[in-house]
């Protein structure tokens, strides 16, 4: 295929026949960036912005598919309906888009034999007679391809392909963050299924064994009419059933609560308040980390933390005022401290099953941030419960 890389323009800048409004184009990718949620929506709109700028007669825009092998149509702009239907898919080294990716830049030509011969379509070579292919890349990948088509073989303005090389590498960064953020929300939700089966082996299923257990044991209290040892065995079912259902519905509470998705300070305010509405408890909430920093996984892990904290002070330490302050140490450690005014923990006393259960949740979430979730009886009255963990290192720092 003969291919060459873009040439300067022979315009005559004195004439102002032919202006590249830059900036705006460039501005207006930002902003749709920061405020757009389809992002296949958003590369059809500029594929129209593409056309334009080049003067092209039509335009395609494709995206990798999650294999890597492929080229999946997401939009177009005045191509016959039949190569629409056939170009849904192609594969990533095919023809000039093949090219293009390879060579991580964009690349144009005015054999159009190859479409044609792959389509057996007379639009290539009669109204089209140019192709250019600017792949979307970002840091090295790349993410998707802009084909245009031309129905002169005039070659595109330098200044153009200069902008053609801004709007690739801004909408490839859109691309290469919609794809991270898609692996990081797969991850998170593996994570999160993971911690609702440890939860669930670690409360639900051992109860259950608990009381399969006394339902045998019942069941040969009753062949030798054992009555004593047979309503002993029922009760201990009963208050098997009931300890069940009561931790299914801790565990139906706490994964159907959701953080903000606005981040962890915003939740951690939604929480008091609703605690307050809910309890008439009052909590004194303080930041003394003002550059908070952590990760989307980290804040998850935070906020489900103080939310179980909450939750036991609600439950069973019968408080009047509560804190929940944040903080960063000397030692770039993170710490998260609530403390109540309510009976405390004694030392002589055996958590309930729920006490229980919430402690592990929270301990196995320390875990995940690499750190320690510490619950005390303070020296007068009340709980104190202690989470610290360390900070994210900076991105360069050592």
């Amino acid at each position: 295929m003969n291919t060459v890389a873009f040439p300067s323009s022979n315009l005559d800048p004195a004439s102002g026949t032919y202006t590249i409004p830059a900036l705006r184009v460039l501005s207006e990718i930002a902003t749709s960036l920061s405020t757009e949620n389809n992002l296949e929506a958003l590369l059809e709109r500029f594929l129209g912005t593409m056309v334009k700028l080049a003067g092209a007669d039509a335009g395609a825009v494709r995206v990798l598919t999650a294999d890597g092998s492929h080229l999946r149509l997401v939009g177009s702009i005045g191509l016959p309906v039949e190569i629409v239907e056939q170009e849904q898919f192609v594969e990533l080294e095919c023809g000039l888009c093949g090219e293009a990716t390879r060579k991580h830049s964009h690349r144009h030509s005015t054999n159009v034999h190859f479409c044609s011969e792959r389509n057996s379509h007379s639009y290539f070579g009669s109204r089209c007679q140019h192709i250019i292919a600017v792949p979307l890349r970002f840091q090295g990948k790349v993410q998707g391809v802009y084909n245009l088509f031309m129905a002169s073989d005039t070659p595109v303005p330098e200044d153009v392909a200069l902008l053609f090389d801004s709007i690739s590498e801004h909408l490839g960064m859109a691309l290469e963050n919609a794809r991270l953020t898609r692996e990081n929300m797969r991850i998170t939700l593996m994570n999160e299924r993971q911690m609702l089966a440890n939860e669930l082996h670690d409360s639900l299923a051992q109860t259950l064994a608990y009381m399969k257990m006394r339902l045998a044991l019942l069941r040969d209290s009753m062949e030798h009419a054992d009555t004593a040892n047979s309503a002993k065995y029922l009760e201990d079912v009963s208050e098997g059933l009931d300890t069940a259902y009561s931790g299914l519905r801790e565990l139906l509470t706490h994964f159907r609560n959701r953080m903000d998705p606005r981040g962890l300070l915003p939740a951690l305010q939604d929480i008091v308040n609703g605690f307050f509405k809910k309890t008439g408890i009052f909590i004194n909430f303080s930041n003394l980390a003002p550059d908070l920093n952590l990760t989307p996984d980290q804040e998850v892990q935070v906020f489900h933390i103080v939310q179980e904290a909450l939750h036991n002070i609600n439950k069973h330490s019968k408080a009047q005022d509560v804190s929940l302050t944040l903080g960063l140490d000397g030692n770039n450690q993170y710490w998260v401290c609530i403390e109540d005014d309510g009976i405390g923990i004694s030392p002589k006393r055996t958590p309930d099953k729920d006490m229980h259960f919430g402690l592990s949740i929270m301990r196995e979430r320390a875990q995940r941030l690499n750190g320690n979730v510490v619950v005390e009886k303070l020296p007068e009255r009340g709980t104190r419960v202690l989470l610290t963990f360390p900070a994210p290192k900076k991105e360069g720092g050592i």
